[in-house]
């Protein structure tokens, strides 16, 4: 077993755990945090995408254990407690960017980074470029591309 200690959507954790545990695994089944999925467990479709330390990285085949000492943030944490729906999920919410929801979390952690790393004014060809990761087999991802650049734009508002 593993001790690992580390900070998820803002509280201390600490667990032992076994050290081939998967991030996506220890989030949904010791934490219960299911917001993170899992769609293909060969890091190809971005459903499990999370913030390490504000970086977005694929938790399925992210270890635990490299998580230890470090943040990580989920889909269930990047709105505040009680606080309104983040700028980039009040988009999605408002533009119609989700239809099943499955890759939604997935989603809208990669356009948050996506905001952090290349700024608020995004081009569709660059949303694209930067989506190329992250499938979706509901949409045509039209309404994706236009939610995530009205929460890129919301998010500088509200920053």
């Amino acid at each position: 077993m593993a001790k690992i200690s580390l900070i998820v959507n803002g509280n201390p954790v600490n667990a032992n755990i076994d050290p081939r545990t998967l991030l996506v695994q220890f989030l949904r089944e010791n934490l219960r945090l299911t917001g993170t999925h899992v769609g293909c467990d060969t890091s190809q479709c971005g459903a499990c995408v999370v913030h390490l330390d504000g970086k977005a990285v694929k938790s399925c085949t992210t270890l635990a254990v490299m998580a230890d000492g470090h943040e990580v943030r989920t889909i269930e944490g990047l709105a505040a407690d009680g606080a309104p729906l983040h700028p980039m999920q009040e988009a999605f919410r408002e533009h119609h960017g989700l239809q099943c929801g499955f890759c939604t979390p997935g989603m809208i952690m990669t356009a948050v980074d996506l905001v952090n790393r290349k700024g608020h004014d995004l081009s569709d060809d660059v949303i694209r470029e930067e989506l190329e990761g992250n499938l979706c087999r509901c949409t045509g991802y039209q309404n994706i591309v236009t939610s995530i650049a009205a929460g890129a734009k919301a998010m500088a508002k509200s920053a």
